[in-house]
C-alpha cells in the first residue's frame, strides 16, 4: 500500500466522516483526499517525477500532514524534517536525500533561508503560511496543478527518515510500502480496538515526524478522527482526552512522567482511552506500574527503531497483568513480547543464535525492516550481517517469550572487570520515589576502569541522600551496580524526541576531566548546573 492508500479507504467508508481535527477545526475525509490531490497535481506541474523526493519541514499541522497524502499520490517520497533540528542537521538531511522540494512553515523561514544556497538539489520552496519573496506561495503553488494524479513509486519506496545523527552524520533509512504495511498491519492485530463500527480517535500530541505520525496510518484504516496538538501542552492534553472522547494515544516515557506528576490527572474522566501506547525510550517500571494505577488498565508498549518502524515487540494492554487480574510486576521491565510478523533473535558477536536467557544482540527478520540506508551500501551491510537485521540493543528472551532490553551495545559499562548494563541500573534508580529520570554512564576511572556514575533529576520538592539512595540500588541489584558517583542536575540533555542523550552528559565529564587532568575518584562538579551529591 501506498500511503494515500490509507487515506482512501478511510475515506471509502464514510468520506464525509471527520478525519483530522485541530484547533476545534475539523476536515473530512473528503476534505483531505481534495486537497491531497491538488498538492499531488501541484508537485506534479512543478516537475517532480515517481520516484522524487520531497521534503516536510513543519509542526504539528494539518495542513502540512495532507501534504504526506499529497506526497504520495504523485508517487514521490516523503522526508520528513525534524523541526526541533538545527540549522546544520537539516541541511545534511536535505542533501542527503537529494530532495527537489521542500514545503514549510514561515516560522522556520530563516533557518530556511539560511541553508537554501547550499542545496542546490532544492528547486523548489513553498511556504504554507506566508508570502515571502523567495519562496513560493501556498495557493499560487496549488494553482499549478490542473490534472488529476495518481501515480505510484517505481520502486514502491514510501519515505526516507533520519536516523538522528546523535553519533556522528545522520543516515537516511529507506521504508517502502511493505514497511509501513507491516508495522500497521502488527499494530492493528496486537491493540485494542473499537468493536461493532465504532471508529477510534487519536490524539496526537507527539511530532507528525515520528511515532505519532506513522500511527495515523491503523486509525486511517478504520474511518478513524485524528486530533492534532501544535505543540506539546500536558492540561491540554488531558482536556482533549475528556472531551474528545479520545480512544487512542501515543507519549514518550518523559511526557507520561509529567502527566503523572500533573496535579489535575486524578480528577480527569480518562474512561474513553482504550490504547494509551508509550515506547521510544525506556520507561521506568515503577512509572509504569504508577500508570496503570491511575490511569487506567490502557497502557500499550512499542518496541523498535527507523529501520524497523514501532513493531518489533508489543505488549498489549492486558499483557500489563497476570491471569489473577494482578499487575505483572516481572515484565513491567520488558518490551513486549516480539510482534506477530516479526522473527527476533538473540546473537552472539560471532553470529551464534544464543538460547533462551542468554544476552546478546538483538537481531529480527520481518517484512517490518528497511530495505537500507539511502545510498550507502557499507552501512547496510554492516547492519544486516549474518542474514538478519542488526538492532544494536542488547537484550534476551524470556522462558515466556517476553523481550528484555538490556542496553544499547554501546552504553554498556566495564567496571571492575564486570559488565553492567546501564538500563538495568537506571531501573533500580527510577524505583525510587525521589528520583524523576536518570541517565548512567560509565566515566575513565584509574582504579574501575570506568567508573559507574548516574546523573539524575529529581522530582519537584524532594529532597535525596545519597547514601540511602545507594544502599536503595545495592538492595536491588548488588554492590557491583550500584553507581559509585551520583549527580543532580537541573536538566538532562535530550534529542529531539525526548530521549536523554548520554553522549552529551559523557562528553560533558571528559571535557572538564581533560581540563583538570582528573581520571579518578568522584569529584564535585564545578560552576552552576549540575549539583554533586556523591561520596
Amino acid at each position: 500500500m501506498r500511503l494515500i492508500d490509507y487515506l482512501d479507504k478511510g475515506a471509502s467508508l464514510d468520506a464525509e466522516a471527520p478525519c483530522l481535527i485541530c484547533d476545534g477545526e475539523v476536515k473530512t475525509y473528503a476534505d483531505v483526499q481534495e486537497l491531497s490531490g491538488r498538492v499531488a497535481a501541484a508537485l506534479v506541474a512543478d516537475g517532480v517525477q515517481p520516484g522524487d523526493k520531497v521534503a516536510i519541514l513543519s509542526t504539528n499541522d494539518p495542513t502540512s500532514f495532507t501534504c504526506v497524502f499529497g506526497i504520495s499520490r504523485a508517487g514521490a517520497v516523503w522526508c520528513p524534517i525534524n523541526p526541533r533540528n538545527e540549522a546544520r542537521e537539516n541541511r545534511e538531511l536535505l542533501e542527503l536525500f537529494e530532495c527537489s522540494v521542500l514545503i514549510f512553515q514561515a516560522s522556520f523561514a530563516s533557518l530556511v533561508e539560511a541553508i537554501r544556497s547550499a542545496l542546490p538539489r532544492l528547486r523548489t520552496l513553498v511556504c504554507l503560511d506566508d508570502d515571502l519573496e523567495w519562496a513560493a506561495r501556498w495557493e499560487d503553488f496549488l494553482a499549478r496543478g490542473t490534472e488529476p494524479v495518481d501515480r505510484r513509486c517505481p520502486d514502491d519506496l514510501t519515505m526516507i527518515v533520519g536516523t538522528g545523527g546523535t553519533t556522528g552524520r545522520p543516515k537516511g533509512v529507506m521504508l517502502p510500502g511493505p514497511s509501513i504495511e507491516t508495522m500497521t498491519a502488527i499494530t492493528l492485530m496486537s491493540y485494542p480496538w473499537p468493536r461493532d463500527g465504532a471508529r477510534p480517535t487519536y490524539l496526537a500530541l507527539a511530532p507528525l515526524t515520528h511515532a505519532a505520525g506513522v500511527l495515523c496510518f491503523p486509525v486511517l484504516c478504520h474511518g478513524g478522527s485524528i486530533v492534532i496538538m501544535r505543540t506539546p501542552d500536558i492540561a491540554g492534553f488531558l482536556d482533549h482526552v475528556e472531551h474528545n472522547r479520545i480512544t487512542h494515544t501515543f507519549l514518550p516515557p518523559t511526557l507520561i512522567y509529567m502527566l503523572l506528576d500533573h496535579p489535575t490527572l486524578d480528577e480527569r474522566n480518562l474512561s474513553s482511552l482504550q490504547c494509551f501506547w508509550y515506547g521510544a525510550a525506556p520507561m521506568s517500571a515503577s512509572r509504569l506500574e504508577e500508570a496503570l494505577n491511575r490511569i487506567g488498565p490502557v497502557m500499550a508498549q512499542l518496541f523498535g527503531q527507523t529501520e524497523a518502524p514501532m513493531m518489533i515487540s508489543t505488549m498489549a494492554p492486558r499483557d500489563h497483568y497476570d491471569s489473577d487480574g494482578a499487575i505483572a510486576r516481572a515484565r513491567l521491565a520488558s518490551a513486549g513480547r516480539p510482534s506477530p510478523l516479526v522473527t527476533v533473535a538473540i546473537m552472539a558477536d560471532d553470529g551464534r543464535l544464543l538460547e533462551r536467557g542468554e544476552r546478546g544482540e538483538i537481531v529480527l527478520r520481518s517484512s517490518l525492516v528497511m530495505r537500507g540506508y539511502f545510498n550507502d551500501g557499507a552501512a547496510t551491510a554492516e547492519a544486516s550481517a549474518h542474514g538478519w537485521h542488526h538492532t544494536g540493543d542488547i537484550g534476551y528472551l524470556d522462558d515466556d517469550g517476553f523481550l528484555f532490553i538490556v542496553d544499547r551495545a554501546k552504553d554498556m559499562v566495564i567496571t571492575g572487570g564486570f559488565n553492567v548494563y546501564s538500563a538495568e541500573v537506571e531501573q533500580a534508580l527510577m524505583a525510587h520515589p525521589a528520583v524523576a529520570d536518570c541517565a548512567v554512564i560509565g566515566l575513565p576511572d584509574d582504579k574501575w576502569g570506568e567508573r559507574l556514575t548516574a546523573v539524575l533529576q529529581i522530582r519537584h520538592g524532594s529532597t535525596l541522600d545519597p547514601e540511602e539512595l545507594k544502599s536503595f540500588v545495592k538492595a536491588r541489584i548488588g554492590s557491583v551496580k550500584t553507581p559509585k558517583q551520583i549527580e543532580i542536575w537541573e536538566d538532562l540533555p535530550r534529542s529531539k524526541i525526548g530521549k536523554v542523550l548520554k553522549t552529551e552528559i559523557k562528553k560533558e565529564f571528559l571535557d572538564l576531566d581533560a581540563l583538570t587532568g582528573h581520571h579518578g575518584p568522584a569529584r564535585a562538579h564545578p560552576g552552576p548546573g549540575p549539583r554533586f551529591i556523591g561520596p
